[in-house]
């Protein structure tokens, strides 16, 4: 538990709340593609933007899920146990992946928006919001053509850039499944992807097409 200037909790907490004071100063949360993990921030200190409207006004946040799930699955699938002290370090790194986590499955909101405006599929859109039918509005939602699409991208990349560059500046193309090169385990990347980040992106769009024909 860290404690200081009356804040008590882990230092990411404090360093993250610390890190969105500053950046709501400067109209970060303004944008309608970002979202706090921090309750309570400052206004911005320079004049607002305007945004298009895109979406429907909503507080749709799941900012708890995705510290939760970072905390408990990513951290101990890509780190070993120990305390090697580098609270900073790792604390800003923590923050960045955080943020983007939070931004890749907030876009889900977008996500829905654009298949609800789809002239071919928004009866059953609306029929199934009105019914408050999550089940039908997962499968309406759900592409598994673009999901496995997608993690194969999401495997590939991890093994380019999950690998370091030989003494050439090339990169090991071939066998990198087994190549020695690799930084990172790609299976636990591409299982994170699959049963959480997809998931979350998927309650994201069905809680927004829920409120989506409320006045």
């Amino acid at each position: 538990m860290y404690k200081y200037d009356g804040f008590e909790g882990t230092f990411l907490e404090y360093f993250l709340s610390e890190v969105e004071k500053v950046h709501a100063k400067v109209r970060r949360y303004q944008s309608p593609d970002e979202y706090p993990f921090t309750g309570t921030l400052p206004d911005p200190i320079i004049p607002p933007l305007d945004y298009p409207q895109i979406l429907k006004p909503n507080n749709i946040n799941i900012n708890k899920k995705i510290m939760k799930f970072y905390l408990e699955n990513i951290v101990p699938s890509l780190c070993v146990p120990g305390d090697d002290q580098n609270y900073g370090s790792a604390a800003t790194k923590d923050v960045e992946c955080l943020q983007a986590l939070s931004q890749r499955i907030h876009y889900g909101k977008f996500v829905a928006e654009a298949k609800f405006l789809d002239p071919k599929l928004q009866p059953k859109y609306i029929e199934h919001i009105k019914n408050r039918d999550v089940k039908e509005l997962e499968n309406l939602l759900t592409d598994k053509r673009v999901e496995e699409a997608l993690l194969k991208r999401l495997r590939r990349k991890a093994l380019i850039y999950g690998q370091d560059i030989s003494e050439h500046g090339g990169l090991n193309l071939d066998n990198m499944q087994t190549t020695e090169q690799l930084k990172i385990n790609v299976d636990v990347v591409v299982e994170l992807y699959e049963k959480w980040v997809i998931p979350l992106t998927k309650e994201v769009e069905i809680e927004y097409l829920l409120i989506r024909l409320d006045e």
